[in-house]
């Protein structure tokens, strides 16, 4: 038995765990791994997450805050941030994902899941920013952003062509995206969950409102533009949704401000979605070459579709045209 796992039984024992079964659940794109852990009277999760790759802190830090704001995170139950483990609350097995994919029965329709989903981001962005960013959370400015962007000339381009980006090409790259993320600037601040997706949301019947909807995978949260995490759910790099859907949701958003600079907003939705596209595109590409993780390569056309999509927006024009230049629609694939 390894030190790390000596010390897990530790951890177990000492929360009251050490006797409880022990399954593996569905891993995620990081480092961390999940277990369920039953005793036969009560069930819980395990997250391990080697303190070398991750600090649990910000998820027992976002998980209470989320939950102060009504909203259903996981409970803590017991944590050893020192060791990277963490009992969670089981929220159960209905991800939004598995419900969409037919895997259970009974569940809501589509429409209705992204509906809550939508109602979750209203309920956090009615609230004042300091009530909804925790003090001292670091912000979602134009250096974290293009740092994100630049994943995608760090990756996905040198993995296509076999050999890096230039200096010049990654400065122009950066001065383009400058120019583009200048619009956010003006646009209301609130809490960016920032993997905000099917993925990470589940359905729990039991509850009602907007505390129906469980979140997981928010520890990354930053204070930025409120137009993220909606953009986030609807430019889903995982699953194509019907325009309509999306129209929709949209619309029950903004209804929910009247106030809104419907411009502004707009125009940050699109310069955000081209953002993550770009910064998923070099994820999943080092997912594969770095970590040995090439499933998430099938998403990559799709992804594509959805950068080239949200490039046709004016505020995106110095971006559009530097992939014009640098990376013309014909190498706009998976590295093969």
């Amino acid at each position: 038995m390894g030190d790390r796992a000596r010390r897990l039984d530790v951890f177990l024992d000492s929360a009251g765990w050490g006797r409880a079964g022990r399954a593996a659940l569905a891993g995620d794109a990081s480092f961390r791994r999940y277990l369920r852990l039953d005793d036969g009277r009560r069930r819980a999760v395990l997250m391990d997450a080697p303190p070398s790759c991750e600090d649990t802190r910000p998820f027992v830090a976002l998980a209470r805050h989320l939950r102060r704001l009504g909203l259903s995170a996981p409970e803590i139950l017991a944590e050893d941030n020192r060791n990277g483990f963490l009992i969670l609350e089981d929220l159960g097995d209905a991800t939004y994902m598995s419900i969409l994919n037919g895997a259970a029965n009974g569940q809501p329709d589509e429409s209705t899941l992204y509906a809550l989903a939508v109602d979750v981001l209203i309920h956090l962005h009615r609230l004042a920013p300091d009530d909804a960013v925790p003090a001292g959370l670091a912000p979602y400015d134009d250096g974290a952003l293009i740092d994100e962007a630049n994943l995608l000339i760090d990756w996905a381009l040198p993995a296509a062509r076999g050999h890096a980006t230039t200096d010049d090409a990654r400065h122009s790259y950066a001065e383009a995206w400058r120019a583009a993320l200048a619009p956010l600037h003006g646009q209301p601040r609130t809490l960016v969950l920032r993997d905000y997706h099917v993925d990470n949301l589940m359905w729990l019947a039991g509850r009602h409102g907007v505390a129906a909807c469980g979140l997981l995978d928010f520890q990354d949260a930053l204070a930025g533009p409120a137009a993220y995490d909606l953009m986030s759910l609807l430019e889903d790099a995982r699953r194509d949704i019907d325009p309509a859907l999306i129209d929709a949701m949209k619309t029950r958003y903004r209804a929910a401000f009247p106030g809104l600079d419907r411009q502004g907003f707009d125009d940050s939705y699109a310069i955000l979605a081209a953002q993550r596209h770009a910064k998923v595109i070099g994820i999943f590409t080092r997912l594969d070459r770095r970590d040995g993780k090439p499933g998430y390569l099938i998403h990559l056309p799709r992804v594509w579709r959805l950068l080239e999509g949200a490039l046709r927006h004016p505020a995106l024009a110095p971006v559009a045209d530097w992939f014009e230049r640098h990376v013309p629609p014909a190498a706009r694939t998976a590295a093969s």
